[in-house]
């Protein structure tokens, strides 16, 4: 009788029953063994704060697959509630204990996946373990705070430490539970590590005009409790923040303790190390999703990419390879995308500090526009930034933010970057169009565009940042506002460099401008403002700029004077 091949997969979330579904596929007769510590297979956790606010009402719909269909309809063992404690490479054994009976046993394997996920980053914080204080990976997690909530009053305070993904999405749930909500990051913007300060900026404008009360650059020291051990203080270095509820929402770290205690390489970034295959160190361990490490597509080196979807495409690749097949996995591009309020928020590929970290010379642009032809009603605003090499026009990578459709954006551009793309390929794609989904000329082709008129030398800019700190530091220059004077009354920048002369009247107002005085020129959507800069270039004027993105990119205070 020939040997049934068996495959053993540790973890039961994501990437490990995606590896045991491709594995059947791939070998009907393949003994397959699922170990999963909880009660469930394929639970849905990018979903939890949509469970949390009632969006998803029925816990069910958190999971994917029931543990019946792997073992009935894909005939594998699925050992649910039950741990793997230790691995022995040699013996090509795993250690496991049933957590509702404690008894312990061993089950050998020819092939092993370690599908162990990740973990939530908790500090060692004084008061960390009061009551009140909530990480949330699971289902578990996810019903234990809202059954805290159900126990507090009509007012309930909550601070979200934190404002990464899991931080924003949870922030619009505890909002739509009538909680007051405040978050605190250490670092000096929203999502730090997706995007830049600009776009950041423009998130937390939103967050605050839907109520949610955001302080960056205040770290965490630690909590207080009442008698009863309950959290109701947050302290930070100089402030404290009464609170209900604490969700500490600092994203998460690798779970590699049994790869490494079983003596597996595990690479700089604190992930387990694996080859193009999936292959560990040891050829007959594949590891895939949160608990390894991948490569960036754009840097080559070594990055983590805690995403449901890498881990889907980890276990496609791990399943075909553990039944004798040859599937690679290229890297990541960092994608991502959130929904914050109604506010769709994507980035992929480097942003700008990240492009300027790993040694190229950027150019960028910011682009507001609208999601489809503005003519046709319904349409929406996003914000588009672009970062490319200033030489090559090489696109490095995008951001896209606002209440238009973000998603298909995002999407062109990983297509663009995953094939090596410049401005010039991506300002050619001929992608679709008519009135109720796009423009004529996509904002994903205007924003590369306006690179490509940058390296021609046409277009020279400031971005809001720079105009700000202009603004702040008294320097002397002119803001040249090229928008009509209806436009004037409802809304500018107060500031007494600001000068208005619409487009309409620029040219035969230029002896209004001195030709040594350096001029920022902005308008709404730096269309004009373009346009009032090679005015000002053909006049022989030799020190004139405009704002990327104008007032629609500007996330400070604006006057309206007739409100």
């Amino acid at each position: 009788m020939v040997k049934r091949n068996h495959i053993v997969i540790i973890g039961g979330t994501a990437c490990g029953p995606k590896a045991a579904a491709r594995a059947r596929r791939c070998d009907p007769a393949a003994k397959i063994t699922i170990i999963e510590q909880g009660e469930d297979l394929s639970t849905a956790t990018c979903g939890l704060p949509y469970y949390v606010s009632g969006v998803i009402e029925n816990e069910d719909n958190m999971v994917a697959r029931q543990p019946d269909f792997f073992k009935i309809t894909m005939d594998m063992e699925v050992l649910t509630e039950t741990r793997a404690t230790a691995i022995d490479p040699k013996a090509h054994t795993v250690e496991i204990i049933d957590l509702e009976t404690k008894q312990c046993s061993t089950i050998e394997y020819d092939k092993l996946v370690l599908a162990t996920g990740s973990k939530p980053a908790v500090p060692d914080w004084e008061g960390k373990d009061l009551d009140g204080i909530f990480t949330i990976t699971d289902i578990p997690d996810a019903n234990a705070i809202r059954a805290y909530l159900s126990n507090l009053g009509n007012k309930k305070e909550v601070v979200i430490v934190g404002a990464g993904l899991i931080g924003l999405e949870m922030a619009e749930a505890f909002v739509s539970l009538e909680c007051n909500v405040t978050i605190l990051e250490a670092l000096d913007r929203v999502l730090p590590t997706l995007l830049d300060s600009d776009i950041a900026a423009q998130v937390e404008k939103h967050l605050q005009d839907r109520g949610v009360r955001v302080i960056c650059g205040r770290p965490v020291t630690g909590f207080q409790g009442d008698e009863n051990g309950r959290v109701r203080k947050v302290m930070t270095r100089d402030t404290e923040f009464e609170t209900d509820l604490v969700l500490l929402a600092l994203g998460v770290r690798p779970e590699v303790t049994l790869a490494k205690d079983a003596g597996l390489t595990i690479g700089s970034t604190g992930g387990i190390s694996a080859n193009r295959y999936l292959q560990t160190s040891d050829p007959d361990i594949y590891a895939g999703g949160d608990c390894v490490e991948n490569v960036n597509l754009i840097t080559r080196k070594p990055v983590l990419a805690p995403m449901g979807s890498t881990a889907n495409k980890h276990g496609r690749i791990i399943g075909t390879n553990v039944t004798g097949g040859k599937d690679t996995f290229p890297g990541v591009l960092g994608t991502a995308i959130v929904k914050v309020f109604d506010y769709n928020v994507g980035r992929v590929g480097l942003n700008e500090s990240q492009a300027r970290g790993a040694g190229y010379d950027t150019v960028i642009s910011i682009v507001p526009s609208s999601e489809h032809a503005t003519y046709y009603p319904g349409a929406r605003d996003i914000i588009v930034k672009l970062v490319a090499e200033k030489s090559t026009g090489k696109l490095l990578g995008g951001q896209v933010a606002g209440p238009g459709d973000t998603a298909k954006r995002i999407d062109v551009l990983a297509t663009a970057l995953t094939f090596g793309a410049t401005v010039e390929d991506l300002a050619d794609i001929d992608l679709a169009y008519a009135p109720p989904y796009n423009s004529a000329l996509d904002p994903l082709h205007n924003a590369a565009n306006v690179i490509r008129n940058k390296q021609s030398g046409f277009a020279r800019t400031l971005t809001p940042a720079e105009v700000k700190n202009k603004l702040e530091k008294g320097d002397r220059f002119v803001l040249l506002d090229v928008r009509s004077p209806l436009e004037w009354t409802v809304q500018r920048i107060e500031a007494e460099q600001v000068r208005l002369i619409p487009l309409t009247e620029l040219r035969r107002r230029l002896g209004e401008l001195s030709r040594d005085e350096e001029i920022v020129i902005f308008c709404r959507t730096s269309v004009r403002a373009y346009q009032a800069q090679r005015i000002l270039d053909g006049a022989d004027f030799k020190n004139v700029t405009f704002m990327d993105g104008s007032l629609d990119a500007w996330p400070y205070d604006t006057t309206s004077p007739d409100k």
